[in-house]
C-alpha cells in the first residue's frame, strides 16, 4: 500500500516569515494526569511510535493525540510516529513480494538515538506471517524479532509498550485469497485463514512477561467488535483491502489502546467522522503527518532503495507553530 506523502510546503510556506522567530519548547517534565492515574502518562513523555503501513498512515495516533488534548487540556503531547509501509520486525519476505520486506531491527537504534523516546509504541505481525499459512519457523522469527526489539529499547531506557496485530479480513478480499494448499502466497495472494496466523502471533506476544513491557491486544478486541458488526451485517468489514483498517477501525485502536493504559474515555465521542470535522482535529492531524513525514527519512530506512535525509528542524519549527495554535483552541 502506498501511503499518501504529506507536502512539507502546505505548512512551511505560510509560516517562513516568522520561523526565525520561534523560541524551541522548554522540556517537557513528566506529568501527572487529571484523568485518574493511567498506567502510563503519555502527555509531557516523548513517544515513539514504530509499525507497519497501518502505523504509517497514521489515523489512530491522530485519535490518540486528540483526545488526549481532550483529555489533559494543560498538559502537551510529543508522538512522533515513524510507521513504515511493508515493514517487519521478523525480517522475513514472501518470493512475491517486489523488494526485501524492511526490518524495523534495521533501523530501531537509529530512530531511539535520534528520537531519544522515553516511551516506545511498536505494533508488528501483520507482515510477518508473510501471508502465508502458520509455520513455526516464522512464528519464531517473529517473536525472536519481538526479544530484540525488547532488548534494544530496554538498553536505551525507554518503556515499551508493544501492540498485538489488527484483523485479517478475507471477506472483502475474497476472489484473491489462496486455500491452505496453494503453491505461493503474498500480499496479493493471502492465505485465506491468514487471521489464525495473526492470533497465534497476538498470544505470543501476550504471554511475555518482561519488566519495563506492557502488552495491548488489539487483536482480539477488534475480532470481536467485527463480528458484533457482522452479525447485523453480513457484509461489514473494518478493512476494504482485507488488512488496512478504515476511519472507524483506527479510532477504535485509539480507543484500545488509551483505555488499556488506564485513560478514561467516558464521555469522549466514539464517532470517527464526528471527531473529523472538527477544526481542532485538522490541526493535530496536520501536526502528526508533518511530523511524521519528516522524522521518517531523518532516521532513515531502506524500502527497496535507501532513503535518508539530513535534518528536521524546519518541520519541528511549523510543529511548534502548530502546537500553539492547537494549544490556543479551547477543548469541547
Amino acid at each position: 500500500m502506498i501511503i499518501r506523502r504529506f507536502r512539507l510546503s502546505r505548512l512551511i510556506v505560510p509560516f517562513l516569515v516568522t520561523v526565525v522567530a520561534i523560541c524551541w519548547l522548554p522540556a517537557l517534565a513528566h506529568a501527572s494526569s487529571s484523568i485518574g492515574n493511567p498506567s502510563v502518562v503519555l502527555t509531557g513523555r516523548r513517544v515513539l511510535i514504530l509499525g507497519d503501513s497501518i502505523t504509517q498512515d497514521g489515523r489512530y495516533v491522530t485519535f490518540i493525540d486528540y483526545y488526549l488534548r481532550q483529555l489533559t487540556p494543560a498538559e502537551k503531547s510529543d508522538l512522533i510516529s515513524i510507521g513504515l509501509s511493508s515493514e517487519t520486525v521478523s525480517g522475513l519476505s514472501e518470493k512475491t513480494h517486489p523488494f526485501p520486506r524492511p526490518c524495523v531491527l534495521e533501523r530501531l537504534d537509529r530512530a531511539l538515538k535520534a528520537v531519544k523516546p522515553t516511551v516506545v509504541f511498536a505494533c508488528y505481525g501483520m507482515n510477518d506471517g508473510i501471508y502465508h499459512p502458520a509455520s513455526a519457523e516464522r512464528l519464531a522469527a517473529f517473536t525472536s524479532g519481538i526479544h530484540e526489539l525488547i532488548t534494544r529499547v530496554r538498553a536505551s531506557g525507554a518503556q515499551l509498550i508493544l501492540f498485538t496485530p489488527t484483523v485479517f479480513d478475507p471477506l472483502p478480499i475474497h476472489d484473491r485469497t489462496a486455500p491452505a494448499d496453494a503453491g505461493e502466497f503474498g500480499y496479493g495472494k493471502p492465505f485465506v485463514g491468514y487471521d489464525a496466523v495473526l492470533a497465534d502471533y497476538a498470544r505470543a506476544e501476550l504471554a511475555l512477561s518482561e519488566p519495563g513491557v506492557t502488552v495491548i491486544d488489539l487483536h482480539g478486541p477488534l475480532t470481536t467488535a467485527l463480528l458484533a458488526q457482522r452479525s447485523r451485517n453480513p457484509s461489514f468489514s473494518f478493512s476494504p483491502d482485507g488488512v488496512h483498517p478504515n476511519d472507524s477501525a483506527h479510532l477504535l485502536i485509539a480507543r484500545i489502546i488509551l483505555e488499556t493504559l488506564g485513560y478514561s474515555l467516558k464521555g469522549q465521542s466514539a464517532d470517527a467522522a464526528s471527531i473529523e470535522k472538527d477544526p481542532l482535529f485538522a490541526l493535530i492531524r496536520d501536526r502528526r503527518e508533518l511530523r511524521s513525514e519528516a522524522w521518517l527519512p531523518f532516521v532513515g530506512y531502506i524500502r527497496g532503495e535507501t532513503f535518508k535525509s539530513a535534518s528536521v528542524t524546519a518541520a519541528e519549527q511549523v510543529a511548534t507553530l502548530l502546537q500553539e495554535q492547537i494549544y490556543a483552541r479551547p477543548v469541547k
